[in-house]
């Protein structure tokens, strides 16, 4: 007889090869077809919301391995939220306007541009947005994130922009927009003014020169007459030394006279002389005296290029960290310099042009990029002899984000939002401390960022964007804005977009009777600027959060990369607290970047880029979701293909797992073969009160977002707790019992509550997957058409037993050692599989009470043909637990005959001459089913 037929062995069609690039797509269409996102918004109306507004990526090329990490990380969040009970909308985003988008038009345009309209270029970089919404919108959609992707939002909606003037102009209308000369980061090559967001930061050689400024005022000190006195000043920027109107001192640093000889003497601070001398190549000098700065205040000093004065100043943002103690100050060039100007009455004089070049007023050097003009500079200050010390060094300096190019700081007409005039920065900083911040140090870094800040530049010199819409009178140039003029500019974009300022005349958008407030003219200019992006993006919360029923206002949560503080974080902090006095968040969480398995950023010259179409193409989008699941996103997170490989691994192990248990549930209807958990044998009571730890251990990560737990948690779950554990010791109950066994019937039972569980938990993260397990559980009619309408398992407090636990702890110690000795058997051929042998174990009186409860199931929990216990026997020719003290384990040959059938060796086989082959618990197996 073939005994193998009358085993329960698995049987399902739930496949074991994933091929998760072929299923996933068929999969996206079922959810598509089947409205699931329209069932889970139904099924959740009338519960409490939970709102993960979505910072908008640039609608500029295809997504990256970055911005799948992001989007992933939002779709677990919004599916476990769903899962946990919260009705969690998610309305996806698009930052449609801006210089990325501008400039790819650029290139397809080439010299065509010149040719073209400022309103045709404005509609080619709409459809040029339109165009790439769509690619990453099916993009996102491949990953599994789940959404409004027919109605998301897109900054470049006419509704959209009719906010982001309205909002803009509430600034206007309080005063705290404002225009003025002050110095801002300016692209050289994009010919535009740069937000703080907008600038990276990169090492950069510089020239390092000491440069001396003769006084011409008497400082009142005898020592130095008849003595040609100079204030030496350090820079790394020579080109805006023909910008210099002033050098600050320290009010509270002592300065040295120092005596170098040929009756010429240097001022600077005296705890920098030495270093500063040595530098110089000056061995022979001597301090003549000391001076207060304050004595030298408002005294001049002769310019080193030109016949002009510059005035010596006194200023806190000097420092002894370098250079010489008295600073090269450029008002036109630099926020400190600029805001010590104002006390002291100098003009920003900024004598460079948009492109960066010399103005024609600067004498020697008009018309020359400034970078270029550094050596021309030097020169001329050698051949005045000004010219102290030279040197090159790297630095961190400024550069533009988009072009990498390094940027200057330029003075320029430019819009504002004030900081302070209004209580911004303060109001600001209070509603930091209200916010949750994740991780913790984020409230720090946007702290400092927001306390620190200039004034935020808000207008950009490009075409491509939201107006600033304002009007200046054409006679005396005061700005014009009231309530009834913007309502009209809110309604005209409503209705035909932002393009319409560009398209009508000033008069178009006032009344009538329009006057200016200051001369009584009425004829107006309009404003040409547009708006910084990042207040676009940073309005989202009045455009979308305000603007449809189904979110609310403030978000749960805003979720962005760690730069994102000052970015979307900040801006969207600023323009929600300038106008409604509070957040537009209640929770701020950031993540780190993805870099490669060395820990080196994504770069295409190094040839480390991994594309996430790439990943889903060889491995399945569930891989990059386990990926993103298994990394501490707090901190940079590393992909490679060997990352990939480990993780595809673990996936199967999950995978497989899964699919034991489906191929043992079969047969089994969970609503009448149910076993009540009184009636359950212990291991299967100490299975659910495992179970019971999982569920909570991964609740409380999911509302923590601690996925890198849950993800391990799981795994070693599966791998450890089922597969090496009770799912193996299950395999013999689960194949040779009778399948209506109370035996059987209780592991069924116990396994559907654990897949039950385990398909529940693993739904945010494992998407797919997840649903595919679910389609092949065994039905009830409570069962959910997808497990995505389903909720997370809660934890069962009667299933939860310590004294149980302790007890199968120590089982589960002794089973490794027992493990351990079966090994040593195995490689000294004393038994090939562990049926074919039998144990004796000696145990310590207390142990010996825990395991002699469960001797008859010993053979069966260590998988072994036959166990006995003894105590505290030493047993000879035994192995010696390192780890347990006194436990002597004797792994012998079984000397009785195999069961065909169930494989373990035991006395009975041969008895009955009808089946001499197998064993009695096998025999009584059969002749009960055949009795039935």
């Amino acid at each position: 007889m073939d005994y193998k037929k009358t085993l329960n062995l698995p049987v399902t069609k739930f496949p074991m090869k994933a091929n998760l690039a072929r299923r996933e797509p068929d999969q996206l269409e079922s959810w598509k077809e089947s409205c699931l996102y329209d069932k889970i918004r139904n099924v959740s109306k009338g519960r409490e919301m939970f709102i993960l507004h979505d910072g908008p990526p640039y609608a500029n090329g295809n997504i990256h391995i970055g911005t799948a990490l992001n989007k992933i990380l939002k779709d677990i969040i919004v599916r476990s939220r769903q899962m946990s009970g919260f009705d969690a909308v998610y309305v996806p985003g698009w930052d449609c306007h801006g210089l990325p988008i501008e400039h790819n038009v650029d290139k397809e345009l080439g010299s065509k541009k010149k040719d073209i309209s400022q309103t045709d270029f404005r509609r080619l970089c709409r459809s040029y947005a339109e165009k790439y919404v769509d690619i990453q919108r099916e993009e996102f959609k491949r990953l599994g994130v789940m959404g409004e992707w027919d109605n998301p939002y897109l900054t470049m909606n006419y509704n959209y922009e009719s906010i982001i003037a309205r909002e803009c102009c509430k600034f206007a209308l309080d005063n705290s927009l404002f225009r003025s000369k002050k110095p801002i980061h300016w692209c050289c090559s994009c010919k535009t003014a740069l937000a703080e967001a907008e600038i990276e930061h990169h090492d950069e050689p510089s020239p390092s020169i000491f440069v001396k400024f003769p006084l011409i005022d008497d400082p009142g000190i005898t020592a130095l007459k008849d003595k040609k006195v100079n204030l030496i000043i350090w820079t790394t920027t020579p080109w805006t030394l023909p910008a210099n109107l002033a050098v600050a001192l320290h009010p509270d640093f002592v300065y040295a006279v120092v005596e170098t000889g040929d009756e010429e003497v240097f001022i600077l601070a005296k705890d920098l002389v030495d270093g500063c001398m040595k530098i110089f190549g000056i061995s022979d000098f001597s301090i003549i005296a000391e001076i207060d700065a304050k004595k030298l205040e408002h005294k001049k000093c002769r310019h080193p290029l030109y016949n002009r004065e510059s005035l010596i100043i006194l200023a806190e943002h000097v420092t002894l960290d370098a250079g010489t103690g008295c600073v090269h100050t450029a008002p036109g060039h630099g926020r400190e310099d600029y805001e010590i100007g104002l006390l002291y009455d100098l003009d920003p004089y900024s004598p460079v042009n948009e492109k960066g070049c010399f103005t024609d007023d600067v004498e020697f050097f008009k018309g020359q990029f400034v970078f270029k003009a550094n050596n021309g500079i030097i020169d001329k200050l050698k051949e005045t002899g000004a010219l102290v010390a030279q040197e090159s060094i790297s630095h961190s300096y400024p550069h533009c984000w988009r072009c990498k190019r390094p940027v200057i700081f330029r003075a320029t007409p430019q819009w504002f939002i004030s900081m302070d005039k209004t209580g911004l920065r303060e109001k600001a900083l209070d509603e930091i401390d209200r916010v949750k911040w994740i991780p913790a140090w984020g409230k720090e870094r946007i702290h400092g960022m927001i306390k620190n800040r200039p004034d935020w530049c808000v207008s950009r010199q490009r075409a491509w964007g939201v107006p600033i819409t304002l009007f200046y009178c054409e006679k005396c140039e005061s700005v014009f804005i009231n309530h009834e003029t913007v309502n009209k500019i809110s309604e005209l974009f409503e209705k035909h977009g932002a393009d319409v300022w560009f398209e009508k005349q000033a008069e178009e958008f006032l009344s009538q009777d329009a006057v200016c407030q200051k001369c009584g003219h009425n004829k107006f200019v309009k404003e040409t600027d547009i708006l910084d992006v990042w207040f676009d993006s940073g309005v989202s919360h009045a455009a979308v959060l305000e603007q449809r029923s189904n979110l609310k206002w403030p978000a749960d949560l805003y979720l962005e990369g760690s730069d994102q503080h000052r970015g979307w974080f900040h801006s969207s902090l600023l323009t929600a607290v300038g106008t409604r006095g509070r957040a537009p968040y209640k929770s701020v969480l950031t993540h780190g970047f993805v870099v490669d398995a060395k820990g080196r950023k994504m770069s295409k010259s190094i040839g480390n880029v991994i594309a996430p179409k790439k990943v889903i193409d060889r491995y399945g989008a569930e891989i990059l979701r386990l990926w993103v699941s298994a990394s501490d996103y707090r901190d940079d997170i590393r992909i490679s293909e060997n990352i990939l490989k480990q993780l595809s691994d673990s996936y199967r192990r999950i995978r497989n797992t899964c699919r034991f248990m489906l191929g043992n549930l079969y047969d089994y209807d969970p609503k009448t073969d149910r076993l009540p958990y009184e009636s359950m044998p212990d291991i299967d009571k100490f299975a659910l009160h495992k179970l019971q730890g999982l569920i909570e251990k991964t609740l409380k990560a999911y509302e923590t977002f601690e996925f890198h737990v849950i993800y391990h948690t799981l795994y070693n779950y599966c791998t450890l707790d089922l597969s090496a554990f009770y799912l193996d010791i299950l395999k013999d109950r689960l194949y040779t019992s009778r399948p209506q066994s109370i035996e059987r019937r209780s592991a069924q039972t116990v396994m559907y509550i654990i897949l039950d569980s385990v398909v529940r938990i693993m739904a945010p993260i494992l998407s797919f997957t997840a649903e595919e397990v679910w389609k092949f559980m065994p039905d009830i009619k409570e069962k959910e058409s997808s497990v995505h309408l389903s909720s997370l398992p809660k934890a069962n407090e009667s299933w939860k037993n310590e004294k149980l636990a302790q007890k199968w702890e120590a089982i589960i110690r002794v089973r490794g050692e027992v493990t351990k000795a079966l090994e040593e058997a195995r490689a000294k051929k004393k038994i090939g599989h562990s049926l074919d042998a039998v144990v004796t174990i000696s145990a310590n009186e207390e142990l010996y009470e825990e395991l002699y409860a469960y001797e008859e199931d010993l053979r069966t929990i260590f998988i072994i043909s036959g166990a006995s216990l003894i105590k505290g026997e030493k047993l000879d020719k035994a192995y010696k637990s390192t780890d347990i003290e006194d436990l002597d384990i004797l792994v012998e040959p079984a000397s009785s005959d195999k069961c065909e059938r169930c494989w373990i060796h035991d006395p009975s086989v041969g008895l009955n001459s009808e089946r001499p082959t197998i064993c009695s618990r096998c025999e009584k197996a059969l002749n009960v089913e055949g009795e039935r």
